[in-house]
This record gives C-alpha cells, structure tokens and sequence, in this order.
C-alpha cells in the first residue's frame, strides 16, 4: 500500500473510532495473508466496520462484492477499497479464482461474509473454508457484537481439514456475539457437517 494512502486511511479510522459509539477490541492484526470473516453480517453497516477496523490495524485486504455493487460510478470506487467483483450465481468459480490468485503468486488477504446474505441462509457458505484450506491460508475471525458495542479481530486459526471440528472452534468464539439484527442471524454451521454428520 502507498505510504500516503495508507496514513490517510489510518487517520480516517482514528476519526472513525475518536467519534463512534463503539469501541474497537481487537487481538493484534495477523502477521500473514488470511481469510478474514465477517460475522455476525446482519447490515450494510458492518461494511464500515470492516474498513475501519483493517485501517486502523493496518491490513491490507480484499473483499468480495455481487458485481452490480461494480457497476457504472461506483466501480472505481468499490475497487479502490479493495473490492474484487463475483457472480455469485457460480459460487464454484468464485473459490477456484481465487485459489489460483493465491498460487499465482498473488499476495492479498480476503474479507468473506460467509453467512450470506443477511438472514436469506440456513447455513453458512463453505466459500472461505475451501479457499483457506486449499491456499494454506489461516482463518481470522473478525466480529460485531451490538449487545457490548465492540467489534474488532479474535483469533486466527490454522484450519485442521477436520470440518466438524474447525468449525466447533468458529462457533464457540461467535455463540455469544449479535448483530444490528439479531433475528438475521445465521448459525455457524456448513451444509457439508451435515453431510458427514
């Protein structure tokens, strides 16, 4: 990241969190690319959250977005903060590009909202796991939670390729934390540990 874009994002994140109702309560930023999650993702807000948390920590990310978010003016935009645009009406593809953007020799962390799109799921989408076990990449959970009004970055995992038992070790760190919309909220749970249950 340039010097200069990067310490007017840190001084946009100060600002943020000086003048926010929330407080940022963070383990310190990983020290490797990661697959960041975003959860509990019940609003537009966390969107705001997100940027403000990774500049302030100083991590240089990239988030998925549904391609019309890239469409006309807002494009530049959108790409600018990071965003790499999806069809997410071929989730297979989306997975594999992105792996072979990390084999490539690309160097990027991902933000992936893996709860879907805000209370229309069941389960979460398995996205994030494949990409982070098949790159080697760790897993970051990164949350909101509207009852302490904190949000921040808890742990990075390294994956076990287990997914019953990953996905135990996701679900205690998000079993107490709520979202703007509680009613939103999608259990942390993959349609494939029913498939193995």
């Amino acid at each position: 990241m340039p010097y200069r874009e990067g310490m007017l994002q840190r001084l946009t994140a100060r600002a943020f969190w000086t003048f926010s109702r929330w407080k940022l309560v963070s383990e310190p930023a990983p020290d490797r690319p990661t697959v960041l999650i975003g959860a509990p993702h019940t609003s537009n807000s966390d969107f705001a959250f997100m940027l403000a948390i990774t500049w302030q920590l100083g991590i240089d990310l990239r988030w998925l977005g549904k391609k019309s978010l890239f469409h006309g003016w807002r494009g530049p935009i959108m790409r600018t903060l990071g965003g790499i645009p999806v069809d997410r009406a071929d989730p297979g593809r989306v997975v594999s590009e992105m792996v072979e953007r990390v084999q490539s020799g690309e160097v990027f962390g991902l933000v992936v909202t893996p709860d879907g799109t805000r209370g229309a799921h069941t389960h979460w989408k398995s996205g994030f796991y494949r990409i982070a076990l098949e790159t080697g990449m760790p897993v970051t959970l990164g949350f909101v939670d509207r009852t302490t009004k904190t949000t921040g970055l808890g742990p990075t995992l390294e994956l076990t390729g287990n997914i019953g038992t990953d996905m135990d070790r996701i679900r205690t760190f998000y079993a107490d934390k709520t979202g703007f919309h509680p009613d939103l909220r999608v259990e942390p749970r993959l349609r494939e540990e029913d498939e193995t249950d």
